[in-house]
Parts: structure tokens; sequence; C-alpha cells
């Protein structure tokens, strides 16, 4: 039987995704090596900066997520995100030092957080059971286009206005100010039919609550937090290619090759998500990842840097839509906001550690220790999933 068309809905949240990572990567991908070669900041501070905002986001997102299941208002909470994201982005072409940028970061990620789990439990609300693995990979996939489109864009900035890093932050304001105007007027939470009987209720924290989301959500929460924690920021990956002697215009190359991959990757593995063991895909992703910080460990030329920024880009295609579709499928319908919180809880924490982990061995070790700490990481990850998922 020919399988349903993925709803309008998704594929407008993908959009907005989409403009958000080019304005976002536009200053993602230059931020490390203008913290580092512009403001004098070290990789330490680099690794605290991007651990702390990128867990902030993870952990809001329990919070909002669990709003969106009280109140049944996920698309309002998913735009009330993207906006306060949106209007953060002037600060980090007028910051003069590691302070301002740390605190736009910090608010920027903190809109992340707020929109992340309503917007993939709306995803979920707005798709059939039998495409779910589809839609995710599909909204991860354009999401990911942008990623890549971001840094592209960078570059070519960059080389025309002779590495401005601020002309670039400003003109990074057009399209997230875009992608709020497009989640505020284009998609809606779907309806409840009267005839349903579902009400809201109020989700709390409790034992009942921790019951009802099932042992097979908690297995993929424990997965999923056990990869965050073996895969640091990809800001190391584009201190590694400055490290080895890529040039200040072209570090942004890092993430649209590593983005290129996940986009080509994300839909179809998405797909196959629907019809095979999701786990089967997730231990594919684990050895991706292991590979790619052996190939980053080993490189002392760009060549084999490449390799393993490659690689990355596999393991983030085989693991993270995949693991949006399980959570969507292990949770019940009324909690899925809260699961989706909760799961970015766990991997949140565990995103703090590693990023911090991973910029004090580079500061204290070298850039190899980080790569080499996150292969053994990743092989514990594979036991853990091994265990936790069925």
């Amino acid at each position: 039987m020919k399988s349903p068309a993925i709803p309008r809905g998704v594929w407008i949240l993908g959009f907005v995704s989409l403009l958000m990572d080019v304005s976002s990567e536009m200053i993602h991908g230059l931020l490390p090596v203008y913290l580092t070669a512009s403001l004098g900041a070290s990789a330490l501070v680099v690794g605290i900066i991007e651990g702390v905002a990128e867990s902030t986001a993870l952990i809001v997102k329990v919070f909002s997520g669990a709003l969106s299941d009280r109140w049944r208002n996920r698309h309002g909470l998913a735009a009330a995100g993207y906006g306060l994201a949106a209007f953060t982005k002037p600060l980090f072409a007028m910051a003069n030092g590691a302070g301002l940028v740390f605190f736009a970061r910090f608010v920027d990620r903190i809109g992340k957080g707020i929109r992340g789990a309503p917007r993939d439990a709306l995803v979920a609300d707005l798709t059939p059971d039998a495409i779910r693995g589809a839609a995710f990979g599909l909204r991860q996939s354009l999401d990911t286009i942008g990623a890549f489109a971001g840094p592209l864009l960078a570059i070519a900035l960059m080389l025309a206005w002779h590495d401005d890093f601020r002309a670039v932050f400003w003109i990074a304001v057009i399209p997230a100010m875009a992608s709020f105007l497009l989640i505020a007027f284009g998609v809606r939470d779907p309806e409840v039919p009267a005839a349903s009987g579902h009400t809201p209720k109020k989700v709390r924290f409790d034992r009942a609550t921790r019951r009802s989301l099932g042992a097979a959500f908690w297995g993929v929460t424990a997965a999923g937090a056990a990869l965050a924690l073996a895969r640091f920021s990809e800001a190391f990956l584009v201190l590694r290619a400055f490290d080895l002697h890529l040039g200040e215009a072209y570090v942004p190359a890092v993430l649209v090759a590593m983005n290129v991959v996940y986009s080509v990757v994300a839909y179809p593995v998405g797909r196959m998500a629907d019809r095979i063991a999701p786990r089967v895909l997730l231990f594919w992703g684990v050895a991706f990842l292991v590979a790619a910080d052996v190939a980053l460990a080993l490189a002392s030329q760009l060549a084999l840097a490449w390799i393993g920024i490659a690689l990355w880009g596999l393991h983030m295609g085989f693991t993270q839509g995949v693991l949006a579709a399980m959570v969507a499928k292990a949770a019940p319908a009324p909690l899925r906001g809260t699961a989706f919180g909760i799961f970015n809880l766990a991997s949140g924490i565990a995103m703090l550690v590693s990023s911090a982990l991973a910029g004090a061995l580079w500061a204290w070790v070298g850039p190899a220790a980080t790569f080499w700490v996150g292969a053994f990481f990743a092989l514990a990850c594979a036991a853990i999933t091994k265990a936790a998922v069925r």
C-alpha cells in the first residue's frame, strides 16, 4: 500500500528549521575562530561556552515539553522559542568580548530549548504512525540543509568582505527573523476531535508520570544520553581543522561538509527506521562516530580530517532523527512533550560534561586526546544501547 503523504505542517516546520539554521550556522561556523583568534579566548573557554549553551537548550526542553502537554499549545511555545532566538542574533555582531558572546549564546539556546520539545511533539502529533520516521527524517534533513547553507554563505561573505566577522553576523539576523515569521503565521496545532474525550490535564514529574512513560522510553533516553556523552560540540571539529591550517575564511566549510553528509543521509535513514529495527541504525551511527574520532585523532593533515568530518556527519544522520522517532513511538501521545523534554534533559547533562571535558583535554593534553577519549565513550555508548534498547 502507498504510504501517506507527509503533512504540510511538517514541511513548514522543516523550512522554519532550515531558515533558523542558516542564521545560526553563519554565526556558529565562525564563532570558535572569532573567539580564539579575534577575542583571545582559549579552547577551554570555547568548550565551556559551547557546553553550557548547548546543554541549556536541551535542559530547557524538559520544561517547555511539559508545558506543551499541559496547555496543548505546542505551536505557541515553539513560535516563542524561535522568536527569542531571532532577537538575540544582533548581540553576536555587537560583542566586543567573550562575555557578551557567552550571554548571547546562552539566551539563544534558551530559545532553542523552548522550541525544541514542543516542535518535535508537534511533528509527532501531525504525522501518522506509519511514516513517523520519514517525517522526523525529513524535518531533520531540511534543518541540516540550513546547517550547511549557512556556513557556505558565511564563507562567501567572509571572502567578499575581507574577513569582516561582524558584517556576516549582521546578515545572519535576516533568515532568523524570516524563520520566526514563518512559524508564527504558517502552522497550527492539529485539532483534537471533541468525540475523542481528550481533556488536557496537568503533567507532574511524579512517580505515576514516570511509570506511564514506560520502560521502552527510558531505554531510548539512556541510549541518547550515552551518545551525547560521546558526541561533544562540533566547535571542536572547526578548531581541529583550524589547528591543521585551514584559513579563517574557510573554517565554516567544516560544518558545510559535515551537514551535507548529514542532510543527505537523514531522510533515507528515517524511512529505514519505519521498516527495520531502529537499534540497528543506532549501532551503525555509533560505529561511524568511533571511526570519525579515530580519523580526527590521527590527522596530521587536512585530508584525513575531512574524512573524519564526513564520518561525523554520517553518525549524525544515522542517530538524531532515529532517536526522535523512537521517543515519539515509545511515549504515550498526551505525554509526548514531556517525553521529549526529559529525553533532552538527560542528553543536555551529558552534553555539558562532554564539551567541558573536550575543552579541558584539548587545552591540557592536546587535540588528539579529545578525540581518543570521544572514541572510548562512543564504544561505551554501544554497550549501553545494546543493554537498554530493544
